[in-house]
Formats: structure tokens, sequence, C-alpha cells
């Protein structure tokens, strides 16, 4: 009887009331913006590891690092964790809790009895009684859902918390690599501001010999002096800003980065980077992490509505024990000494002042926000990869034409020089292509950094090697299967 009780049970606790889930569409265009100052795009979808994009050992390093090390990362890490145990928590209501108990007793006190011809005779006895039973109550017979409902949003949310650890994964990458490439461009701009002023120092020197030969005016020597000490300011900043870079980067890979480890320059890491290949279909971004973890919220929605709908309904309690009772340890186990009981319970609100149609439409409306920032999530989502790649079908002509600009603007301070020494020339010429060069080759570098990013922008916009497929079969804890 307990058995087909407790198989009654859990065999009728088999549907749900929720909304047949159907993903929404995307309310973006079926491909990404081709043609024009956009690159060719690839005709697969992408789906690379960092160490595909990021070639440098050096960064590799401090990435694999930053992924054991990084407290963000650990955050989201422990976050899955507590998602994974409350579904756990919430998955075991749909199964009965079994307890077995036991019990022994004993009494003993005074019995008075009246035996033949009124003889009243009082006597001390003592008397046990033994038990043992196993059984459940109060088990919720999931009749219409509920629990089942609230097990699949559980589980949903699980889910949603491992696509966020993936996007916390996969923003670290990229976080690290923007940081890296970040000091590299501070060496170079600090290199550059140093060189500069070892170049304006020099010229300091030869209009100061020639104001004393009385060959040029006090004004040249000022104007000389404007460049040296721009380019000391300059680099006592940058000093400080490369400092702060690598504190920031040490801040994300939480812990110490050696000195070796370090890039020298923007142009010692600049042909380390390759290309990422930008898949031509936009589905791609259905696979993006926070894509996915915000369907996976609209899922736990949905399954949210199943449980609003069944609190209509009756609740059924079933409770149930088995065991046995005997005044004698030793025949505790007799057959004939089994019992059994079992009851059943049914409730149902009158009235609620309305909560059950208010929870209903709560659900609904939570429901209608998920779907909102799933297609916002899946806007933002499509805007950086365009953004993306617009940038990277121009980014190649602008840094060939920062070249040229810096060959050209070297070439002419040369020029100017020479022609200044010579007597030809104002100092001003010379002071004019000293700053030229000076921009140029800060513009230069600048742009090798905009470069850089670009790949490591579009490397996270797509998803990276982080991709999370929404609708791919759930993968539940361990020894546990769907709910």
């Amino acid at each position: 009887m307990f058995a087909i009780l407790l198989l009654a049970g859990l065999t009728l606790s088999a549907c749900t009331l929720e909304p047949h889930y159907v993903r929404p569409t995307p309310a973006i265009p079926g491909s990404f913006p081709a043609g024009g100052t956009y690159p060719a795009a690839a005709t697969a979808l992408p789906s690379v590891s960092y160490r595909d994009i990021f070639k440098d050992p050096h960064l590799q390093a401090i990435i694999d690092r930053a992924i054991v090390d990084n407290q963000d990362l650990a955050i989201a890490m422990a976050n899955v964790t507590i998602a994974r145990a409350q579904y756990r928590v919430q998955r075991a209501d749909l199964f009965p809790r079994v307890e077995a108990t036991g019990g022994a007793t004993e009494q003993r006190g005074k019995v008075t009895t009246v035996g033949p011809g009124g003889v009243v005779s009082t006597s001390r006895q003592t008397s046990r009684a033994y038990t043992a039973d196993i059984g459940f109550s109060a088990f919720e017979i999931d009749l219409f859902g509920r629990l089942r409902s609230l097990s699949h949003a559980a589980q949903e949310q699980y889910f949603a918390s491992e696509a966020g650890a993936s996007e916390a994964r996969l923003t670290l990458v990229a976080e690290v690599a923007d940081a890296y490439l970040t000091l590299a461009a501070d060496r170079s701009l600090l290199a550059i501001a140093k060189d500069t002023a070892a170049s304006a120092q020099k010229t300091v020197e030869l209009t100061q010999a020639r104001l004393d030969g009385g060959v040029a005016p006090r004004t040249d020597l000022r104007q000389a002096q404007t460049v040296l000490e721009q380019a000391n300011s300059d680099v006592a900043s940058l000093s400080s800003q490369v400092e702060q870079d690598r504190n920031a980067l040490e801040l994300l890979v939480g812990a110490k980065v050696a000195d070796g480890d370090l890039p020298a320059s923007v142009e010692s890491v600049d042909g380390l980077l390759a290309e990422v290949p930008a898949g031509l279909d936009s589905r791609i971004l259905l696979r993006r992490p926070d894509v996915a973890q915000a369907e996976y919220r609209l899922r736990a929605a949905n399954a949210q509505i199943g449980a609003a709908r069944a609190n209509f309904f009756p609740t059924i309690d079933l409770t149930a024990v088995a065991g046995a009772a005997s005044p004698a340890l030793g025949k505790l186990f007799n057959g004939k000494n089994f019992t059994w009981s079992a009851s059943g319970n049914a409730a149902e609100t009158i009235f609620a002042g309305g909560a059950n149609v208010a929870n209903l439409q709560l659900a609904k409306g939570q429901r209608q926000l998920a779907v909102a920032q799933y297609q916002q999530a899946i806007q933002t989502a499509f805007r950086e990869v365009s953004d993306a790649l617009a940038r990277r079908g121009t980014i190649d002509a602008q840094m060939t034409a920062q070249t040229h600009l810096v060959a050209d603007a070297t070439d002419e301070l040369t020029l100017s020089t020479a022609r200044y020494q010579q007597g030809i020339d104002p100092f001003l010429n010379t002071l004019e292509a000293q700053r030229t060069l000076y921009q140029a080759r800060q513009t230069a570098t600048q742009t090798r950094l905009i470069r850089a990013d670009n790949l490591v922008t579009l490397y996270r916009a797509l998803g990276g090697d982080e991709l999370v497929d929404a609708m791919a079969p759930p993968k539940p804890p361990k020894g546990q299967k769907p709910g």
C-alpha cells in the first residue's frame, strides 16, 4: 500500500501549465553589414579561442593566470555554485521526503486487581512498547505542475548563471588583452617622448651655440626650448601612466606580473594578433554568452507562468506511514505487528483578494520584460559587431597613411634642420617640423593601438571561444536529469 501511494503521487506529477516556449524572432537583420567600408565576411560562423587571436606567448600566460586568480571571475563562479545548489533544493520538492523513526517506551507503576472473594491486591508492573515506522508526510502531489514549473525556473536560472560566468570569462580575457596593449602603447609613447626630448636637447644646444656666435636671435632659443619642455613634460606624465597601466593589468590578473612578461612596445606585439573571422550570418549572436543568459532568464520567466497558473487549482497533500508496534523488541518485525496508515488532504483558496490573478499578471509581465531584455541584448550585440567591423574595414588604410606621414615628417625635419644650419630658412620651419614629427609618431602609435584593440573588440563582440547555445539540450548538475 505504501509503495502504491508513493508511485501514484510521483506518476500524477507529470505535467505543467507552462506556455510552450518559442524563441522570439531576433529583431535584427539576418546578416552583418557588408560592402563599402566593411571588410569581406567569412562564410562560416566563427568560434575561435583567444590563443588563436592573441599569439603573444607572454599575453597568453598572463590571460591564463588571470582566469585562475581574478576575483571578479571567482565571484561569477561562486554565483554558479549558488544557482546550482538552489536548483537542487527546488528540484528536491518534486520527491517525497521519506523518514524513518523508531521509539521505545517503558512504564512502571502500581496495578490494583480484585481477585476472588473481593480480595484487593496491589503490585508493581513494568510495561514496554516498541515502534518502528517509515513514511512521508505532507508530500504535495504536483498534479498541476506547480513544483515542476518552479524546478524548471530554477534550472534555467542556473543555466543563466553559467552563461553569466562564460560572459565574465570572455570579458576578463578581453580586458586583460586591452590592458596589455594599452601598456604596450604607452611604453611606445614614452619612448617617443624620450627620443623627442633627446633630439630637442640637441636642437637647443645648437641654437644656443648660434646665439652665442651672434648668428641666431634669442627667440630661436626660446622656441627650441618649448619643444624640449613639452617633451620632458610628456616623459614625466607617461612614466606615471605606464606604472598605472601595470597596476591595472595586475589588478585584472589578481597577482604580480613579471617584468619579462610585460610588452616592450606596441610595435613588438603588432604582428602577434591574428584576424578574427567575422561570420556572415548574424545568428552567431544568439550564442553570445550575454544573449544566451538573457534567453535562459526568459525561459525561467516562462516557467514561472506555469507555477502562477497552477496556484488557481487545489493543492493535494499525501501522508503515508508504514511500520510495526510490539510490546517485545524481539517480536517487533513479526508480520502480525505490521501497521500502516494513509491520508490525503486537498486545499483550495476560496478568496485571496485577487492574489492569484495578480501573481499570474506579474509572471506574464516579467516574461514580457525578459523578452524585451533578450531583444535588447541581441540588438546591442549586433551594433557592437557592426561597429567593430566598420572600424576593421578602414583601420589598415589609416595605419598605412599614418606610416607614410611619419616618413614624410621625418624627411621634412631633416631637410628643415639642414636649411636652418645653412642659414637658408628661419628656425620656425625647423620648429614646426619637430612638432609635426612628434605628433605624427604619437598618432601612429595610437593608431596601432586602435587597430589592436579593434581585434580584441571584435573577438569579444562575436563571443570568442565562450559561445553558449541556449537551445542546446540542457546540462543539469552531474547525477541529475533535466527537471
